[in-house]
């Protein structure tokens, strides 16, 4: 008997090689697609969400601001309105007030410009000086 050694790649095993590769790229375009759309289809009903939220907050704010006693109480707070016949005081904070008063009090007088020129001179003569940024 002899064993006659047979070819490793035959003619059918090469067809069949080039049929299964013509299938796997003409499969390879319509499952990139097929993934690209459901990613797409993922982000729209994401941004329809968000949309959706905004909708409902907007349709909130519409409600409250139908209510003409939320809108006394807005004007109260943020404008300072007062009721007829009401007595309404506005508070300042300490904050506030510490600023009005630095404003309104007189700044202390600066020595004219020939003066400190010649104190620096001065100060640059005897050693002392320092180097200060030109304003």
């Amino acid at each position: 008997m002899s064993l006659a050694k047979r070819p490793q790649l035959t003619g059918r095993a090469a067809i069949l090689a080039v049929v299964v590769c013509a299938i796997a790229m003409s499969l390879a375009y319509p499952v990139r697609e097929y993934v690209a759309q459901r990613r797409q289809i993922s982000q729209l009903e994401d941004q329809q969400a968000r949309a959706l939220q905004k909708l409902q907050t907007l349709e909130e704010r519409r409600r409250r601001l139908e209510d003409p006693e939320y809108i006394k109480r807005l004007a109260k707070e943020r404008l300072h309105y007062c009721e007829p016949g009401a007595k309404c005081y506005v508070v300042l904070d300490e904050g506030s007030g510490a600023t009005t008063a630095r404003a309104g009090a007189e700044q202390p007088d600066k020595p004219a410009w020939y003066v400190t020129l010649w104190k620096s001179v001065e100060a640059a003569d005897q050693g002392r000086g320092t180097v200060q940024a030109a304003r």
